[in-house]
């Protein structure tokens, strides 16, 4: 069975990045996936120190509820998921915390030199990014990308799919896009029957 990890970084519940999401995993679940959705909001983590001792151990040294977060992606997840509304033009402080404390996986490809990704894995380790906001213009998400992107080439994932909508100060929320909404249902569906077809073929 697909496993399907998502984070939601939202520090507002049931927001329209939530709901983006909601529809994704709902989806994805309806393709025969094993749906997990942590919500930031809702665990207890700080932020990243800027020690470094992660360069010479590989290890974070903070012991929190992400310390099982990251044990979760990095070992028991086949698509990672990341859901962040756009808060002054670029991801929440919420999942900036998460993605900042991922500096000791970094640690370990670039410094340690101790952790590997290799074709095979990163084509069978999907990442997709979920995001909405507020205003209609062209470059609302430009400052998310790179960020995400840091994160999942340290993760092992393969940065595949962005499920964007922008403009919810027209349309009144998610819920005036309900082509949104289906259209995340079906990728949530399409990537995991994917992702299915793939490990099906490795397996004969």
């Amino acid at each position: 069975m697909v496993k399907v990890t998502a984070i939601a970084g939202s520090p507002k519940r049931y927001g329209n990045t939530e709901k983006l999401l909601d529809s994704f995993l709902k989806g994805a679940e309806n393709a025969g996936g094993e749906v997990e959705k942590i919500k930031l909001k809702e665990i207890k983590y700080d932020s990243c120190q800027g020690c470094n001792a992660c360069h010479n151990t590989g290890v974070c040294i903070i012991k929190d509820d992400l310390t099982d977060v990251f044990k979760k992606i990095m070992d028991d997840t086949d698509i990672l998921v990341l859901a962040s509304p756009i808060y002054s033009m670029s991801i929440t402080a919420e999942m900036k915390g998460l993605i900042d404390r991922g500096q000791f996986l970094w640690a370990q490809r670039f410094v340690k030199k101790n952790l590997h990704f290799d074709s095979a894995h990163l084509d069978t380790h999907p990442g997709v990014f979920v995001s909405t906001a507020g205003q209609d213009i062209k470059n609302v998400f430009d400052a998310a990308y790179p960020v995400i992107t840091a994160f999942f080439n340290d993760s092992g994932f393969k940065y595949s799919k962005n499920i964007t909508i922008s403009g919810m100060d027209k349309s009144g929320g998610i819920g005036g896009r309900p082509d949104a909404l289906e259209e995340a249902e079906k990728e949530g569906e399409r990537i995991v029957l994917q992702l299915s077809k793939i490990l099906e073929d490795k397996a004969d």
